[in-house]
């Protein structure tokens, strides 16, 4: 079976790699030295986290579910016949320990092995200290992995992830994420595949295909409807049956129809009035009777609020809660009680146990096998270098030519680190990293010089949220004692809310832009390296005081902000400024004269005491702001530009900050005074590349038109300066194209009032319907900065010739629609394109987008070669979901057909004639 995997997976990375300009994937990169493994560790481990169902023949007849030649149903069948309620009822209700949140013990008695689970969507989450140092690839954040719309990379992407997990002591991997990118600027659209079902469905697939090829279970997430972090855990989403089949659930559905995917996590929040993990409505009416899902539901790490009422809901394997969970002793006690039947806990232990043996998790026990750093890493940089989209290109002004270079500046907060990744329980330790500076410093070697300016201050948890930028670090001084240690203010930090005691830790800051609480644990935060992190012990009740001066850089007026949750007091010269009293996120500010040169004296005052303290894991959040005067220029944007003055070509690499959470930015805007840090380094150098490395939409419009060149980066895994590097110079020729579209600005989207986003008392109403992403920037008519689908090339694609042909297939007589063309390289370099094909608005009464993603496939060309592309169209577009008859229904007619480069970049439009009929259910 090993062997088997093997060879297809060779087949997989030949077909998927042979796109690439270099082969030479190893030697082409420079990788930091990586630690040895420690060989008797790792040994050691591997022995502690085998069961002892390793032997099957020998136990076999003492325990004949262990017979391999038996199915899985019968394999399961046999065990629950031997184990008692009290041992079932023990098997469905998860456990904590030290080293996995979601963890499931094993019983050694019917050789159950534990189930390990790990966080998986971008890399293996390693969370015990004893692995491997707790290091693992950090790929790619799937919104990027969604940008190269390229199944095979997804599939090549999901083995590793299998391949690590395995190798890990993991067999549970928590991914993929299944959620729509519905909010532009939502802060967990990093972990999903994208704003369209289809695109989602398709690279789902083959990413569930990837990791449950070894001896891991895929777990898909999160269902349902969880779109947002604001509110995630009480949010009603109220949503039509409608959107829900042909949005939402089509990426579960298509990976359950597919790819056998073995389980489904549930999710915080409500869905028309129910807990989504206590909803029958969605984990039997939607999940098991609609969308035929044959695998087991788990609930997300503290959503199932309830003992009885998930159980019969739906729900198979409670992961532990706050404080505690909600089943162990009291299922037990509900069965004693007859409120749920032993039949009942038998279902549910059954559908989790045929997915165990399904998935070969009783035969093939997990390992601690060293990762093989050096090649994953390189696998890392290929799915990188695949996922980058080139936005602008003008001019030719990329690739550049180092041989015609004799300097670059390279400009960025965190620029010179590889910390731009999204944070929250996806984030990974990687094996090593190579930083956007050290991998142009590696392209083009000792012959051309590369300078470094930060040009703002590092990004952190606290850019997470929306309002006024923090102050930068170059106006502050901190308190004496701490005047040595550069620029910033003296914080103290106490663990009461009356700043009273002796504080916590003393020590000084580059700003105040503090957020703490979830954002704060260790191993979630994504923040800038050259931060550090505050103790744990401030994360719950707190206060905090900011001491020392300010120095404005030019005479004028400021509008000085707190923006924060709790109460913050601003004294400007011992005098009260103003006070913010946010019992939720508030800002406020007030314009202040200033001097240039003259010194301010400055203390910061902020206490959580806002009234409701029951809230899961909510810590402090502060952040001093400003908005200057018209033209003034901050130090470490002054000194960014004359470093750019002095160089040939100027790189400006810009990053927000995105996690899962409590919050979503409500703009688009880039945080930390990025965006003015760019428009300063373009006046000053016309040659000014700005790579952008964000888990989302960035808003453009202040900044766009004066560089010439964008390369949309995503978050690339650890191996992102190598394939950024390799992009800018040509040695990869980019063809990553948009998942989700990028809006003009926050108010030009589908999701145009509080009631759809973040909702009104707690209600979240999905009145924009099917119409999500680019569907609803189509219906209302709204302009955008960068289509779905876009990205540009090094070279140029010609289409021609477009046919459609509609026939029937099979004993159902199973309608298909196949789209042909030519598509030809009309350029002067190899590269790829992805062909995507839209359906118009269907035959119906009822109202269908204008486009729709039907299919696509990227096709690799030579330079002035052409190839027939033949694409397959999916039944789902071209079909809708009857709310009246419950099922999706194919009219009759003529259907619009439009084939291009993007949703709005169609190159060949036709028609096709379909017979109505009823699609799959």
């Amino acid at each position: 079976m090993r062997t088997e995997r093997g060879t297809t997976q060779v087949k997989l990375n030949k077909q998927w790699a042979a796109r690439l300009v270099s082969l030479s994937l190893v030697a082409a990169v420079a990788v930091p030295p990586l630690q040895a493994a420690d060989a008797a560790g790792a040994a050691t481990n591997a022995a502690a986290t085998k069961t002892t169902a390793t032997t099957a023949t020998t136990e076999a007849s003492n325990m004949p579910w262990m017979n391999t030649a038996l199915s899985a149903e019968e394999r399961t069948k046999l065990l629950l016949e031997a184990m008692s309620l009290e041992e079932t009822v023990d098997f469905i209700t998860g456990n904590v320990n030290n080293y996995y949140g979601f963890y499931n013990a094993g019983n050694e008695k019917f050789a159950i092995p534990a189930l390990t689970m790990a966080d998986g969507p971008a890399g293996v989450r390693i969370a015990n200290p004893d692995v491997q140092d707790k290091q693992s690839t950090a790929l790619p954040a799937p919104i990027a992995l969604a940008a190269t719309w390229d199944t095979d990379i997804a599939q090549a992407y999901g083995d590793l992830l299998g391949e690590e997990a395995f190798n890990t002591t993991h067999n549970v991997l928590l991914g993929p994420g299944f959620d729509i990118a519905r909010v532009p600027w939502g802060s967990r659209n990093f972990e999903s595949l994208g704003e369209d079902p289809l695109l989602q469905s398709k690279l789902g697939i083959a990413y569930v295909n990837g990791i449950q090829s070894h001896p891991v279970l895929a777990v898909g997430k999160h269902f349902l409807m969880n779109n947002q972090e604001t509110e995630r855990f009480t949010t009603n989403v109220k949503v039509s049956e409608r959107a829900v089949q042909e949005v939402y659930t089509r990426p579960f559905a298509a990976a359950f129809e597919e790819a056998d995917l073995g389980s489904v996590m549930c999710s915080f929040n409500y869905v028309n009035d129910q807990q989504a993990c206590d909803s029958s409505e969605l984990l039997t009416g939607t999940l098991r009777d609609k969308l035929n899902f044959g695998g087991f539901t788990m609930s997300d790490y503290g959503a199932n609020l309830s003992t009885t009422k998930s159980a019969l809901a739906g729900l198979d394997l409670e992961t532990p809660g706050y404080p505690y969970g909600k089943w162990g002793d009291k299922l037990l006690q509900a069965v004693k009680d007859g409120e749920i039947s032993e039949a009942k806990i038998d279902e549910m232990a059954t559908r989790i146990l045929v997915q165990m043996f399904r998935k070969n998790l009783f035969d093939q026990t997990v390992e601690n096998n060293q990762i093989p750093a050096k090649a994953h890493g390189a696998e890392a940089r290929q799915f990188a270098e695949e996922s980058m989209v080139l936005m602008k290109n003008e001019q030719s002004t990329l690739p550049l030519n180092a041989k015609k270079l004799k300097s670059i500046a390279v400009i960025g907060p965190d620029a010179d680190n590889a910390s731009a990744a999204g944070g929250g329980s996806s984030l990974v330790n990687p094996t090593y990293t190579v930083s956007p500076l050290a991998g142009i410093k590696n392209r083009v070697g000792s012959s051309v010089k590369v300078s470094y300016a930060a040009g703002s201050d590092p990004i952190s948890a606290g850019d997470v949220v929306s309002g006024p930028s923090a102050v930068p670090s170059s106006l502050l001084t901190p308190a004496e004692g701490y005047a040595s240690k550069g620029n910033g203010l003296t914080g103290e930090y106490f663990t009461n809310t009356d700043l009273e005691g002796k504080p916590e830790i003393v020590r000084k800051d580059n700003q105040v832009n503090m957020n703490l609480g979830f954002y704060n644990y260790e191993g979630f935060n994504a923040q800038s390296s050259k931060l550090k992190q505050l103790p744990t012990s401030l994360n719950a009740l707190m206060s905090a005081r900011w001491t020392g001066s300010i120095t404005a850089p030019t005479t004028g007026v400021y509008n000085l902000s707190l923006t924060s949750r709790g109460s913050g007091k601003l004294y400007l010269d011992d005098k009260l400024l103003f006070t913010n009293v946010g019992e939720t996120m508030e800002t406020t500010s007030q314009k202040v004269s200033l001097t240039a040169g003259e010194v301010h004296k400055l203390r910061i005052e902020y206490r959580t005491d806002w009234s409701d303290q029951s809230g899961r894991d909510k810590g402090g959040f502060v952040r001093f702001g400003w908005t200057p005067p018209t033209g003034v220029v901050d130090d470490q944007i002054k000194a960014a530009v004359q470093t750019a003055k002095a160089a040939d070509v100027a790189v400006v690499v810009t990053r927000t900050y995105d996690s899962e959470g409590y919050f979503d930015r409500s703009d688009l805007d880039l945080p930390n005074n990025q965006e003015q840090l760019i428009r300063e380094v373009a006046k000053a150098n016309p040659n000014t590349v700005v790579v952008q490395m964000s888990g989302r939409a960035v808003q453009m419009n202040s900044w766009q038109e004066q560089v010439p060149a964008i390369v949309q980066a995503w978050f690339a895994g650890q191996e992102q300066g190598n394939a950024i590097a390799r992009v800018l110079f040509g040695d990869v020729n980019p063809s990553g194209k948009l998942p989700v579209t990028f809006p003009v600005d926050e108010q030009t989207t589908p999701i145009s009032t509080a009631a759809q986003f973040p909702g009104i008392n707690g209600v979240g109403d999905y009145s924009d319907g099917i119409f999500v992403g680019y569907r609803g920037y189509d219906q209302k008519g709204l302009d955008v900065a960068y289509p779905f689908g876009y990205g540009l090339s090094y070279t140029s694609f010609g289409y021609t010739n477009l046919k459609t042909k509609a026939q029937t297939k099979g004993k159902n007589q199973k309608q298909t629609v196949e789209v042909s063309l030519n598509l030809r390289n009309t350029g002067q370099k190899s590269g790829a394109e992805v062909v995507q094909v839209y359906v118009g608005q269907l035959p119906t009464t009822v109202e269908t987008p204008k486009k729709q993603l039907a299919g696509f496939a990227k096709v690799d060309l030579k330079a002035g070669k052409q190839q027939r592309v033949t694409v397959e169209l999916d039944a789902k577009a071209l079909s809708y979901w009857d709310e009246n008859t419950d099922q999706w229904v194919m009219p009759s007619g003529k259907v619009p057909i439009y084939v291009g480069s993007s949703s709005e970049d169609i190159r060949l439009t036709g028609s096709v004639t379909i017979a109505g009929s009823q699609a799959k259910k």
